[in-house]
């Protein structure tokens, strides 16, 4: 093993962003009236997740110099997620995010990432970010869309197996955010040869694979959702051929499922709850999830933990504003029967 002292439980990197949630719920977002201003951003709600279960988290992202940019350096302080690693970027600007929430099953996203600072993360940013120094790397694959953020995950991933440092890979596929919706496909296949734990849904997998763009649709703009069509399990088999450990497969109120290289399948159940709002869920079970690996627990116990906290943020109105604590997660797990 590495004798390199850790001195974080886990970095996360990429997108960070204000996440404007309609304030109607049900309503058409043509009929929104008003917007709650949380944070958001999936590595900066994974971070969130992992500080209030207990570990010592890192974001490395960027703002802007402005004032959505300290609103996020707000909360993340307020939160104990360390942010020595998210600069400001100058000549950039803060993500934005605008949401409508029309349970059970319509959530519209619009983004608003032209120039945005997270995207301005450089090979520079990564060498000064103690990569090393983390026990576990989690990266967004939007990360991965344009440069200079791709060469320095790249090359943040290639520090992390260095130092032997887990490598997780989220596939956060968003079809607008990519100049061809293939290009998402090749980028990330050649990143998972880096990678020890890939998380993403049976949407995100077959993105992974695209061949033609006509294989995608999006419908009432929810870009977080598309409708992907392809062979599911080839798409499996071909993420798990090219060296990974495990794929953990988000199956929304199913639970999970875990794949490894080996032919191993383990369905992993969920906790059955009413749905306010989807978004956020998966960076909520991504929390638990590496709150259960770096505490040596198996795949199974992992993801089961990953799912009670997608289960606590989808009875929610936002994401990283309303991911549990390791007391209340821990208690809730106990009231449905436990692990």
């Amino acid at each position: 093993m590495t004798s390199q002292k850790k001195i974080y439980d886990v970095i996360t990197y990429g997108r960070s962003s204000i996440d404007l949630y309609s304030q109607e719920v049900g309503n058409r977002f043509e009929d929104i009236q008003g917007f709650h201003a949380f944070v958001g951003g999936s590595p900066l709600n994974i971070a969130v997740g992992c500080s209030r279960l207990g570990l010592k988290a890192s974001l490395l992202s960027g703002v802007g110099r402005d004032k959505v940019g300290d609103f996020l350096l707000n909360f993340l302080e307020k939160e104990g997620v360390s942010t020595e690693n998210v600069p400001v970027i100058e000549g950039s600007r803060t993500s934005a995010v605008l949401l409508g929430i029309e349970p059970p099953d319509r959530f519209p996203l619009v983004y608003y990432r032209d120039n945005c600072a997270d995207s301005q993360i450089n090979i520079d940013h990564v060498l000064k970010a103690g990569i090393e120094k983390s026990r576990l790397l989690e990266l967004s694959g939007t990360a991965l869309n344009i440069e200079p953020t791709r060469s320095a995950a790249f090359l943040a991933a290639e520090i992390a197996r260095k130092n032997e440092t887990p490598v997780m890979l989220d596939l956060d596929f968003r079809a607008d955010q990519w100049h061809d919706i293939r290009a998402f496909g090749v980028t990330t296949r050649a990143f998972m040869r880096n990678v020890n734990i890939v998380l993403g849904t049976e949407e995100e997998i077959l993105a992974a694979f695209l061949a033609d763009k006509a294989q995608l649709v999006i419908s009432h703009q929810q870009i977080s959702a598309p409708e992907i069509k392809g062979d599911i399990d080839e798409a499996i088999q071909g993420i798990l051929q090219l060296g990974v450990d495990a794929l953990i497969v988000k199956t929304g109120s199913r639970g999970a499922t875990i794949y490894l290289p080996d032919g191993t399948i383990q369905e992993v159940p969920g906790f059955p709850v009413e749905v306010v709002n989807i978004l956020g869920a998966g960076d909520a079970f991504a929390a638990g999830f590496i709150y259960g690996y770096l505490n040596d627990w198996d795949l199974y116990k992992c993801c089961r933990m990953g799912n009670a906290c997608g289960a606590h943020v989808v009875t929610q109105l936002g994401c990283a504003n309303f991911t549990p604590y390791e007391n209340e997660i821990l208690a809730f797990v106990e009231s449905k029967g436990g692990f």
